[in-house]
Formats: C-alpha cells, sequence, structure tokens
C-alpha cells in the first residue's frame, strides 16, 4: 500500500467521525464539524484547502430568498392546500397518490419543507380509509427527496448544474434524465408498499395499541389553500412563474441576457447566474405585489431551512473537497479500475456518500467530479445520480422522525436493527429503478459516447 493510500485511513476516520458528531447534533452542525474537520485536515495532516462551492452555495441563499417570500405571502400555505385537495380526491389511492403529490411540490419548491405539512393529511386519509399509514407514508418522504434531484431550484441541482456545466450539459439535459427516471421509480416504490405488512385490522401492533387506547383517530385537517387573500394564489404564482423561466432559459440558451465585456467580447449570462437573478427578481415582485414583509422573510421556515443547508454545504462540501483533492490520483487509480469494469460503481458510491453525509449536495459535489475525470460519460452519471436518495439508509433525518412520530398506529417504525426501519425498502426500489430507468432513457436521449479528452484533462486539472 502506498505512502498515500496509507494516510487516506485516519484522515477517512477523521472525516467520518467529523459527519456523525454533526449528524448526532442536528441542524446545522455537521457544516460546523465540517469547517473543524477542514482545520484538522490542514493542520493535523498538512493537507491544503480544498475548493468551497460558491456558486452552488449562492443558488440555494437565492433561491430560499424566493421561496420565503412566498411563504410570507402564504403562497406555501396556498400551495399546500392544493396537495390537500388532490390527496383527498382518491382515498383509495393515497398510496399512489401521496408520493407523486409529495414529489411533484417539492420539485416545484426546490424544499422537502413542503412534505411536512402534508404528512398529517397522508396519515389522515390513510387511517380513516383503513389502510396501513406505512404503506403511504414510507414513501412519500422518499419520493419527496427525488423531488430534490428533479427540482430545477433545488440546492442539490445547484450542484449539479455547475458540474455539468463543464462538459456541455444544461439544466435541460439534467431534468430530461432525471424527471422521467424518478416518476418511475416512484411508481415502482408505491407498487411495492402497497403489499407491505398486514392490514391494520390484522396487524398485532395495531391491534394492541388500540385495545391499550394508545390510538386516538387522527384530528381534521383544514384546507390550508381555501381562506388565504389573493396575495397568497399570486406569490405561489410569481415563484413558479420564475421556475419556468429558468427551464425556458435552459431551453433556449440564445435567448438569455447577453453583454460586451471590457475587451470587447460578447458572451451571455450563466445558468448558475440567472438562477441567482432571476430568483432574486421573483423575490422583489412578491415583495411588491404580495404584501410580503421583507422583515418576515429571514424567519420562514424555508428561509432558515435554507441558510441551514448553505451552512452544511460549505462545511461539508469544503472538508470532502480537501480530502479528495488531496489524494484524487490515488482515489482515481482504485475507483478507475472497478469503474471500468462495472460503471454502476459511482452510483453505489454515490448511495454510500448520501448515506454518511444525508446531505445530497454534499455528495453531488464529492462524487461526481471523480466520476467525470474517470471518463464516464456525463447523461449516465445524470442517470445515476438519484442514488443520492441514500439519504434514508439511516433514519436519522428530520423527514423518518416526524413521519414516525405521528403515526400512532405503531406501523411506520424503526427496526430493533436501526436500518430495518419502514423506509429502507422504498428507498431501495426507488434508488435501482431510477438508476435503471436512468440509464435507458439517457442512452436514448444522448447515445453512448463521453467526452472529449480535452475536457478530461481541463477535469483533472
Amino acid at each position: 500500500m502506498s505512502h498515500d493510500a496509507l494516510m487516506m485511513i485516519p484522515q477517512g476516520i477523521v472525516i467520518l467521525l467529523f459527519i456523525s458528531l454533526g449528524v448526532r447534533m442536528g441542524g446545522l452542525s455537521i457544516g460546523l464539524w465540517g469547517g473543524v474537520g477542514v482545520l484538522v485536515l490542514v493542520a493535523v495532516f498538512g493537507l491544503a484547502p480544498g475548493s468551497v462551492p460558491i456558486s452552488a452555495m449562492l443558488i440555494i441563499l437565492t433561491v430560499v430568498t424566493a421561496a420565503g417570500a412566498m411563504q410570507a405571502a402564504g403562497g406555501i400555505e396556498y400551495l399546500v392546500g392544493i396537495a390537500q385537495r388532490l390527496i383527498r380526491a382518491n382515498p383509495k389511492r393515497v398510496t399512489f397518490i401521496a408520493p407523486y403529490v409529495s414529489w411533484i411540490f417539492t420539485m416545484g419548491a426546490g424544499t422537502g419543507n413542503v412534505y411536512y405539512s402534508l404528512l398529517p393529511v397522508i396519515y389522515e386519509v390513510a387511517h380513516d380509509n383503513k389502510i396501513r399509514p406505512e404503506r403511504p407514508l414510507a414513501i412519500s418522504p422518499v419520493a419527496s427527496q427525488l423531488g430534490i434531484t428533479s427540482s430545477p431550484v433545488s440546492a442539490a441541482m445547484a450542484a449539479m448544474v455547475g458540474l455539468m456545466a463543464g462538459v456541455g450539459f444544461t439544466i435541460v439535459d439534467i431534468l430530461a434524465i432525471v424527471i422521467p427516471s424518478t416518476a418511475v421509480a416512484i411508481f415502482a416504490g408505491a407498487l411495492v408498499m402497497s403489499f407491505k405488512g398486514k392490514s391494520l385490522e390484522n396487524d398485532p401492533v395495531y391491534q394492541a395499541r388500540l385495545a391499550a387506547g394508545q390510538v386516538a383517530p387522527p384530528e381534521p385537517i383544514g384546507d390550508e389553500g381555501g381562506a388565504l387573500p389573493p396575495e397568497a394564489r399570486r406569490s405561489a404564482y410569481l415563484f413558479l412563474g420564475a421556475v419556468a423561466a429558468i427551464i425556458f432559459f435552459g431551453l433556449f440558451p440564445g435567448l438569455r441576457p447577453g453583454y460586451v465585456d471590457a475587451s470587447g467580447t460578447p458572451g451571455s449570462m450563466s445558468m448558475t447566474q440567472l438562477i441567482q437573478v432571476i430568483m432574486f427578481t421573483a423575490a422583489v415582485l412578491i415583495i411588491a405585489f404580495c404584501k410580503a414583509d421583507p422583515k418576515d422573510v429571514p424567519g420562514t421556515k424555508i428561509f432558515t431551512s435554507g441558510v441551514i443547508a448553505v451552512v452544511a454545504l460549505f462545511g461539508v462540501a469544503w472538508m470532502a473537497n480537501t480530502f479528495i483533492e488531496a489524494h484524487r490520483d490515488t482515489i482515481i487509480a482504485g475507483l478507475g479500475g472497478v469503474a471500468e469494469q462495472f460503471p454502476m460503481a459511482i452510483a453505489f458510491a454515490l448511495f454510500a456518500v448520501a448515506a454518511l453525509t444525508t446531505s445530497q449536495s454534499s455528495t453531488t459535489l464529492a462524487i461526481i467530479p471523480i466520476g467525470l475525470t474517470l471518463g464516464i460519460p456525463p447523461q449516465y452519471l445524470i442517470a445515476m445520480w438519484p442514488a443520492v436518495v441514500g439519504i434514508y439508509f439511516f433514519p436519522a433525518n428530520g423527514g423518518q422522525i416526524a413521519t414516525i412520530n405521528i403515526d400512532q398506529t405503531g406501523t411506520t417504525k424503526i427496526g430493533k436493527f436501526v436500518i430495518n426501519h419502514s423506509f429502507f425498502l422504498p428507498m431501495v426500489v426507488c434508488a435501482v429503478t431510477a438508476v435503471c430507468v436512468g440509464m435507458a432513457v439517457a442512452t436514448a436521449l444522448y447515445g453512448t459516447e463521453g467526452v472529449s479528452e480535452e475536457v478530461l484533462r481541463s477535469l483533472s486539472q
């Protein structure tokens, strides 16, 4: 074993230790511990500080600013009201409808926070119709996380757009592969979950809780979008209009705003820049025309969670990049042979790193550049990207914990071996299906060609 490979072991242990401490402390702690990790890697092991994903962080900040303005104006409540009506429209099919609603609304909002508002409705509809609540409750948060990788305005997409821009793939190319693959994956996950476990009347855990008086009927959930002012609906339309504008400019790069620089060279705004200015514009319009008080925006849940995501991305990605950039040759040499014989190894790496970091954005920034350097065609990296749903491998995420807590029937649970929790099966089914379907879609749309040697050399530098 080479000296470099040998040094990777204690450094890797440090990284895993700090990630574990950050996950255990919760909130923005994972990002803070990432910063401590950078300090240790530099001061103790002598590594050069890695790069910081500035563009991705700025995109997240602008998006959550616009989304926070929408929430301050009541737009999130309006969207949740629509989602509730969709879930209640066909209660017998809640196991299929709830995950798709969670997926679509997460895609539009760019954050999984929308899912929290749907939780009581999903539970109420399932319980009232004698459907085992675990079935829709276990697949819905997984679908919501797939919505993150399908959203034009999510933090993970911000990271992916920046990485793929260097190899000529735009946000539209990413969405063209990811949206159909995750849509099919959700159906597969819902289908499997529709047969999961015993019905409530035959479930011994539920019957024991019922006999002990531990299960109360769910409280009726009102229509959150029913009595909202018109500004709430207007703010939602403005935000979704901004999302549509981002997709439009991704489809038609020739229509992006142009300029001439100081040297007289013409150019146009990049997609990372456009996302930022479009979201700032949306925030201004919402504040101006939807009675959203600017002072209320920083206090919204979406803005707060977005700032936490920025800190987490900053710290964890910085720590991971410090490690990866110091050992790039060794990592590529180790993965190169495996990836050459088994390219799907990158999907396993995405899944495993996501499980450890619980961050789709940080995982994207850590693994996708390695795949590009190895020469794996970008379309196949995009196809494998939804494997970052592995963040649900351990039941440590807020969405999982909130889902378990709301299910008084006891059907949605964590097993005695920890990883045998209710979300494990739909997570694995969705990850495998999304990657397989994505590979087929990527081949059909873009063929099997990779990037040129010149681009690969620039990436390795």
